[in-house]
């Protein structure tokens, strides 16, 4: 049996298993606005006890035309009734949509409210503000004679607490194709909606401090989650949001370039799930149009660009890459360089505690500017931004286990995975815990990124071709230093000029520590397990 609305787009028809729902009557395209409807019955539960919602939901429902009565009384009904009154309230509380942005009026809306449930849903619901109406949205292409279908919750989850909720509130249990995956592809969802809510979560913790002191790491938290939701295939107002938190972060550190184009992709976002007139699409719309309106806008200059300054003629990648600032990988013939802040980061980009992906390598520096032992070893620290911070032992040696000689003023640190941890007696810091997870190297940190710099320029092979230490030259049949095997040279000659005149002497001396060569040849960007000092032994 067919009950045609008055849109020929969709009509509501008997579906199976699901009672009756809206179906499409053609190809819907995505973008689309599939229908714009007025309420019937609107209620405000602010201060109202269930004795003045019945009162005031049976006033309405008299107000209506009997075929409006008689399409509000078809509709589905979970709670149980005595009267007419109880009924009318139980038809509300399990249909009613909102009818306001931020608050808890509800509504009926005849056809919306016909809409079913699916956890991979293909439309979007909203209450447009600015129109006054509730609407719906495709979210992708909907063929002809498939269901339409919105979600009932937000945000989504994993499957089994989406079974859980949706039977609690609503008494069905969803068969949507999402909830059908076979256990593996299932498990591979729920990992990437968990991590999408947790990252949430993640973010609203940040504040002040993930604008100003760690944007960076902001950024990669909202990178992580468009490719999250890219690889779920969801394109709703969760995908919307990370843009705009990109934008104004971004546009916050001076960078009108970037926050053009994510507040531009915002705003396509927004028009698809709310439409061009929603508020959102408007908003964001005009922020791509001058960022600078932006309210925090250059709070911090750290990033700063000019809005047209964003680069030309990249790849689709390669331009992913700066947008999201992200760091290559190594080409073929690199060595890692310690001044990459994904493998080698200050503190304000440790992860906190809390907040550690297992599954990466990461390796903290910094320069011991003081030391004690009372109950255990202490150390000031400062790292490669010039912060200052605690360093705490709480091995089982409390720091015995370091050569009283490593120990010293001026000498480098470096902690395998370190993390934030929030001392209750000082400022954050680092609490160190095993011994295999350290190692102190006897030069500064400026002079260790000064090698650094010497190893990117000597020892990289680009296309088969490196540079000798000695003279300049680029070539490709370069000889090795037999003591440290990363400097390369022409000839004898040019090895007693680079050793005697360029100061690889005191460097040498230094790479042939295993430990230091293996910071440059370890693939940080690679991660098979977790390592630990001595490096050497993973050869």
């Amino acid at each position: 049996m067919q009950s045609t609305t008055g849109n020929s787009m969709y009509a509501l028809q008997d579906v199976p298993g699901k009672g009756e729902g809206l179906v499409a009557m053609e190809k819907i395209s995505k973008g689309t606005r599939i229908l714009s409807e007025e309420a019937v019955i609107t209620i405000s539960r602010n201060g109202m006890n269930s004795e003045r919602l019945q009162i005031s939901i049976y006033q309405q429902v008299a107000t209506l035309s009997e075929h409006q009565q008689r399409a509000f009384l078809s509709m589905h009904n979970i709670h149980p009734y005595k009267d007419a009154a109880e009924r009318y309230l139980g038809i509300f509380q399990t249909n009613s949509l909102p009818a306001e942005t931020d608050g808890d009026k509800g509504a009926i809306f005849l056809e919306a409210c016909r809409i079913n449930h699916a956890c991979d849903n293909n439309a979007q619901k909203s209450w447009n503000e600015r129109i006054k109406r509730h609407t719906v949205h495709a979210l992708r292409d909907i063929n002809k004679g498939e269901e339409i279908t919105i979600t009932y919750l937000a945000p989504l989850k994993n499957r089994t607490a989406r079974q859980k909720a949706l039977q609690e509130r609503f008494g069905f249990t969803c068969l949507c194709h999402l909830c059908s995956l076979p256990p593996e592809q299932n498990q591979e969802s729920d990992r990437r909606l968990e991590e999408i809510h947790r990252l949430d979560g993640v973010i609203d913790q940040l504040g002040t401090e993930g604008v100003l002191v760690s944007p960076l790491r902001t950024l990669r938290y909202f990178d992580q989650q468009v490719r999250l939701y890219n690889e779920q295939g969801r394109e709703d107002v969760g995908f919307a949001q990370a843009f705009v938190n990109a934008a104004q972060l971004v546009i916050a550190n001076s960078d009108l370039a970037r926050g053009r184009i994510f507040a531009e992709r915002a705003a396509s976002v927004w028009k698809t799930t709310l439409g061009g007139d929603s508020t959102e699409a408007i908003k964001h719309g005009a922020l791509a149009q001058d960022p600078s309106k932006y309210e925090l806008c250059g709070i911090s200059m750290k990033w700063k660009t000019k809005v047209d300054e964003a680069p030309q003629g990249l790849e689709p990648s390669d331009f992913e890459d700066w947008l999201w600032r992200r760091e290559k990988p190594k080409a073929l013939g690199q060595l890692a360089n310690l001044r990459s802040r994904a493998a080698f980061p200050g503190f304000i980009d440790l992860p906190d505690e809390n907040d550690v992906d297992p599954r990466r390598h990461w390796c903290f520096l910094g320069e011991i500017v003081d030391f004690a032992t009372l109950l255990r070893l202490q150390m000031e620290i400062k790292d490669v931004d010039g912060t200052t911070i605690p360093l705490y032992f709480y091995t089982d040696g409390r720091g015995s286990e370091l050569v009283p000689a490593q120990v010293q003023k001026g000498y480098t640190v470096a902690i395998l995975y370190a993390v934030r941890h929030v001392f209750m007696f000082c400022e954050p810091g680092i609490r160190h815990e095993d011994p295999q997870m350290i190692k102190i190297f006897p030069l500064s940190l400026h002079k260790l990124l000064a090698l650094n710099d010497q190893v990117q320029q000597f020892s990289t092979e680009l296309n088969g071709i490196r540079m000798c230490h000695g003279c300049g030259k680029k070539a490709a049949s370069l000889q090795r230093c037999s003591k440290c095997s990363l400097f390369w040279y022409c000839d004898r000659a040019c090895q007693v000029a680079g050793w005697n005149e360029k100061a690889h002497k005191a460097d040498c001396k230094l790479l042939k520590d295993p430990d230091l060569r293996g910071l440059f040849v370890l693939k940080w960007d690679e991660f098979d397990n977790h390592i630990q000092f001595p490096l050497h032994a993973l050869k």
